[in-house]
């Protein structure tokens, strides 16, 4: 079954120099069932509802969970309404925001659903993610030490203590010590043994916060 299409809300201003383009947009995609619904406000005429949704500057859109500002081509409103019905499109969205500088945005966004914090497991297992990208995601999951929902990505993260690269193997090991789980003991001290200098002794750091408990 396919799946079902984002809706959008669109924010504009009378004076907006790209808001008729993703105006006509965003309209040539409900055409073509890639959008659901398209609601448009002008800001001029409703700056109460801008106000409600936090809007600075148009044009704005709300394409499924996303905010997307500024200037957007057809082609990537596209894609980011083709990620918006799917888990994929979170760790994109992350990412997005993280290169953009937004990273209360991101903390505010995982917050509203914590179900997405698996999906950053994607840029994790990624070590030609860009660094920034990287270590604001590192972050958003070490907010998050303790908890249910890291523990949750146990299964995913001990996965990762195989991966090829060794960045990704360290980055799981210190994620598995975050977990505070006796469960994750077994597979960070298998890799007391990597052939990595670096996941060995992340791996021994891990290991003594997991035994600490």
């Amino acid at each position: 079954m396919s799946p079902t299409p984002p809706d959008a809300l669109l924010f504009i201003t009378p004076v907006c120099t790209h808001c008729p383009a993703v105006l006509q947009s965003l309209s040539e995609l409900v055409k073509q069932a890639q959008i659901g619904k398209l609601t448009v406000v002008n800001i001029a005429a409703h700056p109460e509802q801008a106000a409600e949704y936090e809007v600075r500057s148009a044009p704005w859109v709300r394409l499924g969970a996303f905010t997307l500002t500024g200037a957007q081509s057809i082609a990537e409103l596209r894609q980011w309404a083709e990620w918006a019905s799917g888990e994929e499109g979170t760790a994109h969205y992350v990412e997005h925001m993280l290169r953009e500088g937004g990273y209360k945005h991101a903390v505010a966004f995982i917050a509203g659903d914590t179900h997405r914090l698996k999906s950053l497991l994607a840029i994790v297992a990624n070590p030609e993610a860009n660094i920034s990208v990287r270590l604001g995601v590192s972050a958003l999951l070490e907010a998050y030490a303790n908890t249910p929902e890291l523990q949750a990505m146990l299964p995913q993260l001990a996965e990762l203590t195989f991966h090829t690269d060794h960045r990704v193997r360290a980055d799981a090991c210190h994620l598995l010590g975050l977990t505070g789980s006796a469960s994750a003991c077994s597979y960070v001290a298998a890799c007391l043994k990597d052939a990595n200098e670096e996941v060995r002794e992340i791996a021994q750091e891990a290991l003594q916060e997991l035994t600490a408990k």
